[in-house]
Parts: structure tokens; C-alpha cells; sequence
């Protein structure tokens, strides 16, 4: 659910966590510093295609497979760009990154490339007929302050906000070494792993009293669960991090 610019979701555990929604200002300044870096591309393929051209090392049949060549790569950056970056970053642009905004799953869960792609296949509706009005007005009457590409692929775009004063107690250099002296085969059930790692690729958007609150039950029921005493785990989010990379582990070479 969604409210007040947030969307709450509740996971298997009872566990709530909490997004909050990129509006059209932050969405903007995140689409500004991405074209940006378009434009400064197609300037570059026009003028490498120019010095080319000019240099008179091209035959007329080379320079027609020029201009293709340019035009696929001008439809490259405009209509790939997106997909992709969002596809390798988990949901990021550059532009996006330097907003500290991220595209997600209306679950919570990291977009997918097939995500990716079908949200962006629509930019060129939301951008109809100019200055994405049709994207801005989708935006304003959504209770997600989704776009018809959001709304097609089930994401949303929330904002990342650094936690601040939050210092680790638990060194992680030594935190395998803790976890297996208090027991030597915790394991965490596949619902748990993607529970601890929601919360962890999520983590950075949440409020801290917020992100602390929800490490902390985590941990604790976890902790109970797996008989690791509370002293061995005296910061939760390095003791979930141990535990969900010790699951990935086990599953890999099992």
C-alpha cells in the first residue's frame, strides 16, 4: 500500500517496510543529468562520423554504412540507455544515482531486465506529445507517482536517503569468524534469505530510526531462531549481511 508518498510493504515476517516515492521534481532532476550525458554522446558520434567524413578515407558505400551506422547507435543511446543502465545498476541511472533515486518492484524486490525494458519501451508514450506530459499527468493523478512505463512493468521509483551517525560495532572482517564460533551451521531457510536481503539492497532508502528498528527485529528473531547469542551479534545489519552471504554460499557450492 501507498500513502502520505510512501509504499509500505509487509513482508512473510510481519516485518513492514517502508519506501518513499520519487516525485515529478527529483524524477526530473534525475532524467536532466541522464540526458545530459546523451547529449554528450551524440555529440561525439557526430563528431567522430564528421572527422570520418572530412577526411576523405571513405567511399561513397562506406559513408552510406556510416550514416546506419550512426543512426543505430543514435537509436542506441536514446532507447537502450535506460533499459540497460537500470538492468546492471539494480534499478539505476547515472542520473538516478546522482538523485539517489532507484526503480524497484511494487513487491520490493529489484527489477529484473525484462522490468527494465518494459518500462522504458513505454518512455516514448509517457514523453507524448512533449516534455513527458503524459508521464507528468500519470504521476499526479497515482497514488505511486507511477508512469504508464511503471505501471506496465509493476515498479515504482523511490528515493535512497544515506544513514547518517550509524556506526558498526561488528567488524566484518571478523563477523564469518564470530557466526561460526557461536554455531558452526546457522542457515537460513530461502523466505529468510529473501526477506534479509530485501532489507538489505532496500536498506539505504529507509528513514534510520526506521532501518535500525527493522535490523534490529530481524536480527533478533533470526538470532532466536538460529541460537546465536545476542552478544555475538551486537550490530544486526553486519550479522544479517554474514548471515545471507553464508546462505548464497552454501547454495552455490552445494
Amino acid at each position: 500500500m501507498s500513502s502520505a508518498d510512501k509504499l509500505t510493504i509487509e513482508t512473510p515476517e510481519q516485518t513492514l517496510l517502508e519506501f518513499p516515492l520519487a516525485g515529478i521534481g527529483s524524477r526530473f532532476l534525475a532524467l536532466a543529468g541522464d540526458l545530459l550525458i546523451q547529449t554528450a554522446f551524440f555529440i561525439a558520434v557526430i563528431v567522430v562520423a564528421m572527422l570520418l567524413s572530412l577526411a576523405n578515407l571513405l567511399s561513397s558505400l562506406a559513408r552510406i554504412w556510416l550514416v546506419a551506422i550512426v543512426i543505430f547507435i543514435f537509436f542506441l543511446i536514446q532507447f537502450a540507455y535506460f533499459a540497460l543502465f537500470e538492468s546492471l545498476w539494480n534499478g539505476q541511472t547515472p542520473g538516478k544515482r546522482w538523485a539517489r533515486l532507484r526503480v524497484i518492484q511494487d513487491s520490493g524486490r529489484p527489477i529484473t531486465p525484462y522490468e527494465a525494458i518494459l518500462r522504458n519501451l513505454l518512455r516514448v508514450v509517457d514523453s507524448l506529445p512533449s516534455l513527458y506530459a503524459v508521464g507528468i499527468i500519470s504521476i499526479l493523478i497515482s497514488r505511486e507517482n507511477k508512469r504508464l512505463g511503471d505501471f506496465a512493468a509493476g515498479t515504482v521509483v523511490i528515493h535512497e536517503k544515506p544513514l547518517e551517525g550509524v556506526s558498526s560495532i561488528w567488524d566484518s572482517t571478523n563477523s564469518h569468524a564470530q557466526l561460526s564460533a557461536a554455531n558452526p551451521l546457522p542457515q537460513l531457510t530461502a523466505d529468510e534469505l529473501h526477506i534479509v536481503e530485501t532489507f538489505l539492497a532496500r536498506r539505504g532508502s529507509l528513514e534510520p530510526d526506521v532501518r535500525r528498528s527493522i535490523a534490529y527485529d530481524l536480527s533478533n528473531r533470526l538470532g532466536k531462531r538460529l541460537n546465536v547469542p545476542a552478544e555475538i551479534r551486537p550490530d544486526s545489519e553486519k550479522f544479517l549481511e554474514a548471515l545471507a552471504e553464508r546462505r548464497r554460499n552454501t547454495a552455490r557450492f552445494s
